[in-house]
């Protein structure tokens, strides 16, 4: 019976620890489609502008004038990587929920056979 219980004991522990990464991802998700809207913004502003607009990029706390083709490319750039991690970022979803689902379906099979001994000594002690 006590192996019994550590089994539950470890699989709740796995099922908890899955779902907190899960809950880790699904953040990181959401602050990626943020960065993804801002940078999507930025380049339809940019897509606006003409040879003569003025590009400035912040760094720190300062201004300082920047190329619009490499403004454009560095944009470009960053959307391409966010796009990546988002992909990277719903394979680790996928996977985490497929895992959480196990760790659950396990505990539900622990439970049922704890529950199963119970009624059983149950049983022998009212015999």
């Amino acid at each position: 019976m006590a192996s019994l219980e550590e089994r539950l004991e470890k699989a709740t522990e796995e099922y908890q620890k899955l779902q907190k990464d899960l809950t880790a991802a699904v953040e990181n998700r959401q602050r990626l489609d943020a960065q993804l809207t801002e940078n999507e913004q930025v380049q339809k502003e940019f897509s606006q502008l003409k040879p003569a607009n003025t590009v400035y990029k912040l760094i720190g706390p300062v201004l300082i004038k920047q190329e619009q083709s490499e403004a454009k490319q560095n944009v470009e750039k960053r959307l391409e990587f966010i796009k990546g991690e988002i992909k990277r970022t719903e394979t680790r979803l996928k996977d985490l929920g497929e895992k959480a689902e196990k760790a659950k379906n396990e505990i539900v099979q622990l439970q049922t056979v704890r529950q199963a001994q119970q009624q059983q000594d149950a049983a022998a002690v009212a015999s």
